[in-house]
């Protein structure tokens, strides 16, 4: 199932004990494919997998199984049989979709997925690799970032409901990773502390990218991806003009409202436009975790804009999850779980993709900052607010299946930053000459 619809029914808060999930209202997890022999295989893969590994399974009757000890992440399968034939039928989709069904459950499901995400490249026996390509799916033609695909894939995602991003985000209204910096560790104080902390450091990390680019007054300066308008917001507040581009109705809607609020709407517009239609000069382009949206096959035309729309002397400040080269080059023609429920589309460049597309334009990289680690913090911070106001998710429209999903890609997104599989990082980026 690709496209994500609201459908109320009972919610509860992420639970110890079985959960209580109707997933027949989502017709790909509901079904369950009946394939013994698949199903075999994936049993015997997973548990041969999952003896080497510090986390526990355990099923039904009590058994135990998996190479971790106390303390260990203990897998609790609820529907063996239903996991093993989505696994088998699926892969890695079937795994997610087998937690939506409540197929199966973690008390700490960060860790566990840390466990899984610390050995990506090597769960698969390497005998097995190079028969990967008959087993995964590749990406499917409607989700192509085109500009018409484009505007599909992030209506799917970012227009569900601003209600449903407030639940969890801090007052800035910023989806992206902040930069806490050498705060050290959380300090006592429970959510509302965690909440001005992330808030801090959002704006910190708003304005490390304008003192990169020299925002200052009568800047011109471009943002594409608006988010909900906090970068616009602090860039029109140092006396920059500015115009800042989305494909979210919903996202365009708030912005402009949060820029009318702080009374700098003769500074900065917020339309709805495709980057790829963008014309005029800037003297500072600024991209926070968009480039995640545009698909490789796009890129070129992604960096050409910015070559093209950046003035003489310019700078541009891009912020960008990354990933290792080599495990790029592996999956980027993978159709994934989170491609296919979460962000349709994309696909996570790395430094390396990123510098090769520059040296196609008059742009290179002229500085680099990665902070990761902070990303699994503002995820364990989103996390633990998404869990919090749970509750509230029925009145949006939300069911407990979309509640499970979401939570797995959060805990998912957070294991990836806290095992090192995933960084971010903040770019420079000038033309050459400058």
């Amino acid at each position: 199932m690709s496209q994500i619809t609201r459908r109320p029914t009972a919610s509860s808060r992420h639970p110890a004990a079985r959960p209580a999930v109707d997933p027949g209202r989502w017709p790909d997890v509901a079904a369950v494919p009946d394939s013994r022999a698949r199903a075999a295989v994936a049993e015997a893969l997973f548990t041969r997998m999952t003896a080497r590994l510090p986390l526990r399974v355990t099923g039904p009757a009590g058994r135990m199984s998996g190479g971790g000890g106390p303390g260990s992440p203990v897998m609790t399968l609820y529907r063996p049989a239903d996991f093993y034939r989505r696994v088998g039928a699926s892969g890695l989709i079937g795994f997610g979709e087998s937690f939506m069904a409540g197929d199966w459950d973690c008390d700490d499901l960060t860790a566990l997925l840390t466990v899984f995400a610390g050995q990506a490249g090597t769960l698969v026996p390497r005998w097995l690799q190079p028969l990967r390509r008959l087993a995964v799916r590749p990406h499917p033609a409607a989700d192509d970032s085109s500009e018409a695909g484009a505007r599909r894939n992030i209506h799917r995602h970012y227009d569900l409901s601003n209600d449903l991003f407030a639940l969890f985000l801090d007052e800035t209204m910023t989806y992206s990773s902040a930069l806490f910096g050498d705060q050290g560790p959380a300090p006592p104080g429970g959510l509302a502390a965690d909440a001005r902390r992330l808030a801090a450091a959002q704006r910190r990390k708003i304005d490390r990218l304008l003192d990169l680019t020299r925002v200052g007054p009568s800047t011109r300066v471009l943002e594409i991806g608006t988010g909900w308008g906090e970068l616009a917001i602090r860039a029109a507040a140092r006396g920059a003009q500015v115009l800042t581009v989305t494909l979210s109705e919903e996202q365009r809607t708030l912005a402009s409202q949060r820029i009318g609020n702080a009374g700098l709407s003769h500074r900065a517009a917020v339309e709805l436009r495709d980057y790829r239609r963008v014309t005029g000069q800037f003297d500072a382009i600024l991209s926070v975790e968009m480039i995640e949206a545009v698909g490789e096959r796009y890129w070129p035309a992604y960096f050409a804009a910015l070559d093209r729309l950046l003035a003489p002397g310019g700078r541009g400040g891009l912020q960008s999850i990354v990933m290792p080269h080599d495990r790029m080059l592996a999956t980027r023609h993978t159709h994934t779980w989170v491609l296919k429920y979460i962000f349709p589309g994309g696909l996570i460049p790395s430094v390396t993709a990123i510098e090769d597309n520059l040296a196609r334009t008059s742009l290179r990289v002229a500085g680099r900052h990665d902070f990761g680690r902070d990303y699994a913090e503002t995820l364990r911070i989103w996390r633990d607010r998404f869990c919090a106001r749970a509750a509230e998710l029925p009145g949006l429209g939300f069911d407990d299946v979309f509640r499970r999903m979401w939570l797995l890609y959060l805990c998912y997104a957070e294991a990836g930053f806290a095992s090192g599989y995933l960084d971010v990082s903040q770019f420079l980026i000038l033309k050459e000459g400058s």
